[in-house]
């Protein structure tokens, strides 16, 4: 009786009786004193595989809801993770410490039920657990270790992906096999380089707000990446895909998804800063850059010249500014897009790409005139480690996040600029060590498997 009455209450405050953490947590923004933590409250406890298929539809200028079977909702489709309303905290502690908790915060439909928590005042290389309570009863628990002091010597791993899909997932009912494979690296943290998910690919279209968020919500309910980011401190880059559409720059929206809608959802779905260009110092031996591809970004089809850029000033200065003042001895920029190549001639949405050629002759110089600097990027849906030609600066490319995904160059498309190339999906590693005393950069690349497939040796100069 005492139920009834507790469930009536919270429904009338707009409140679910019973929630889930279908979509888990996600650590973000990792440092050495701070994180942020993402939730989303669900309506089950996981998304619903088993549901309808959406229709096939040959072109996006269709309403959304064309795509839906007769009688159906969204809830109702494969992969479904709908939102509930409630409440929501993240309790944390470190290891021997005494918890800390956040204010309950009230989640619904404005925010697709999702909250993102800032942790402060943490402890450099401390491990940290993390869980995320619903005032309804539920928690989903996870952990994370925060950066070391810049000063201190310590082995660093990490891992980089691009380009995931739902349609292309190689694991149909947990998603990507790459996750669990990389899990067994005991990752320092781990950098998705965009194309988070594609809303210009059907089943559907993602031409508004809603399906665009019923697509984000679908992949993080996956199994595999639920696991995986419970425990692995993450940053998150969009491109294109995971904005709007292919190729996109500012202003340019997808049916009725809006250019802001867009660049919004990322903000909410996931747990990243608001300019989301960022440098993050892991140690003696390694700081990262993470750059924003596409706010700032001048129209593609703009003539190439002084003015044109894909950073945008503001970001520029600041890359070039704290580049010029690190002393770490390795020096890793990560990027949506690739600022080396060698790409296809067709292209023109990047560094490597003709229409760029002033601001990517530009930031190539300024990399290769910094000691031990190289570049990790995304976006294209091969493996490959190259060096430039002209200025040397050598760029790793993770390739896709699976062999479904992989495609747009040939192996026997071997260049002068290539040390390897494979045209396949799965991921990459960075590792920053010592050997010997003398610090070591290695770039390794796996298959889908776990299979090591190429290593490359950096000794720091």
């Amino acid at each position: 009786m005492k139920y009834w009455i507790v469930a009536f209450a919270l429904f009338a405050l707009g409140v679910s009786a019973e929630v889930h953490f279908a979509n888990g947590i996600k650590i973000g923004e990792v440092d050495q004193d701070s994180a942020m933590v993402w939730t989303r409250l669900t309506r089950n406890p996981a998304l619903n595989i088993a549901g309808a298929r959406f229709k096939k539809v040959k072109a996006h200028g269709v309403p959304a809801s064309a795509q839906l079977p007769e009688g159906k909702t969204l809830a109702d489709m494969e992969g479904a993770v709908p939102g509930a309303p409630g409440e929501v905290r993240v309790v944390w502690q470190a290891k021997g410490g005494k918890p800390v908790s956040s204010d309950w915060v009230k989640v619904g439909a404005e925010t697709d039920f999702s909250h993102r928590f800032d942790l402060s005042g943490l402890s450099p290389a401390t491990e940290y657990t993390v869980k995320v309570e619903a005032r309804e009863g539920r928690s989903f628990a996870g952990s994370f270790r925060t950066a070391p002091q810049i000063d201190a010597v310590v082995p660093i791993t990490f891992a980089v992906v691009t380009g995931q899909d739902f349609a292309r997932r190689d694991d149909l009912a947990k998603g990507h096999k790459i996750y669990p494979q990389m899990q067994r690296f005991g990752l320092d943290f781990f950098v998705h380089t965009g194309d988070i998910e594609y809303y210009d690919k059907p089943r559907p279209f993602a031409t508004n707000l809603e399906f665009a968020r019923f697509k984000m919500t679908r992949m993080y309910g996956l199994p595999n990446l639920v696991e995986f980011h419970r425990n692995t401190p993450s940053y998150f880059i969009k491109d294109d895909h995971d904005t709007t559409k292919n190729d996109a720059w500012p202003g340019q929206g997808y049916g009725e998804l809006t250019w802001v809608q867009g660049v919004e959802i990322f903000r909410e779905q996931f747990p990243v800063l608001g300019k989301n260009y960022r440098t993050i110092r892991w140690g003696k031996d390694l700081q990262i850059w993470l750059v924003e591809g596409r706010d700032f970004r001048s129209p593609n089809d703009m003539p190439d010249g002084p003015e044109k850029s894909i950073w945008g000033r503001e970001q520029k200065e600041w890359f070039f500014r704290t580049a010029k003042e690190s002393d770490a001895v390795f020096k890793v920029i990560i990027s949506p897009t690739p600022i080396v190549g060698p790409d296809r001639g067709s292209k023109n949405d990047n560094h490597a790409n003709e229409g760029f050629t002033h601001e990517g002759d530009e930031v190539r110089k300024f990399i290769a005139a910094q000691k031990n600097m190289f570049v990790a990027c995304g976006d294209r849906h091969w493996q490959y480690v190259s060096v430039d030609a002209e200025t040397g600066v050598k760029e790793f490319s993770c390739g896709p996040t699976s062999d479904k995904h992989a495609g747009g160059w040939s192996n026997d498309q071997l260049f002068p600029e290539h040390r390897y190339l494979n045209v396949q999906g799965g991921f990459m590693t960075i590792t920053v060590e010592r050997r010997d005393g003398v610090p070591v950069l290695l770039a390794r690349h796996y298959d889908v498997d776990g299979n090591l497939c190429n290593e490359d040796v950096n000794m720091g100069k």
